[in-house]
Parts: C-alpha cells; sequence; structure tokens
C-alpha cells in the first residue's frame, strides 16, 4: 500500500468523523439550545460535550439497531 493511499484512508476518516461531530452539533443545537447556550455562557464545555457523547452514542445505536 502506497504512502499516497494510506493518506487518503486516513484523511476520509477525519473526514467522516468532522462530519458526524458537526452533524450532532447541529442537531444538539437545534433539539436542545438551552445547554448550548449555557455552555457558551459559563465557558464550560463539559455538559456540551456530555450531551453530545449522549447524540452520537443514541445515532450509533440506533444505526446498529436498524443494521
Amino acid at each position: 500500500m502506497s504512502l499516497v493511499r494510506i493518506g487518503m484512508s486516513v484523511a476520509g476518516v477525519v473526514g467522516l468523523l468532522a462530519a458526524a461531530l458537526a452533524g450532532a452539533t447541529i442537531w444538539l443545537l437545534l433539539t436542545d439550545p438551552v445547554t448550548v447556550a449555557d455552555a457558551v455562557s459559563e465557558q464550560d464545555v463539559t455538559p456540551f460535550v456530555r450531551q453530545l457523547a449522549d447524540v452520537l452514542y443514541q445515532a450509533i445505536r440506533q444505526l446498529a439497531r436498524y443494521l
């Protein structure tokens, strides 16, 4: 496997992770804006990260249930 193929694979994985994180952030902003506003105003991202992890976990769980 050449270095170019490995680089493209890593770039693809990073892109997919970034897209999933962006989608979950937008979903959380639309469904639970209070948590996002509190995290921004208090400059404490712990509740936001916790909710974001929960959103991603629920999405993966539903996807696994579907498959």
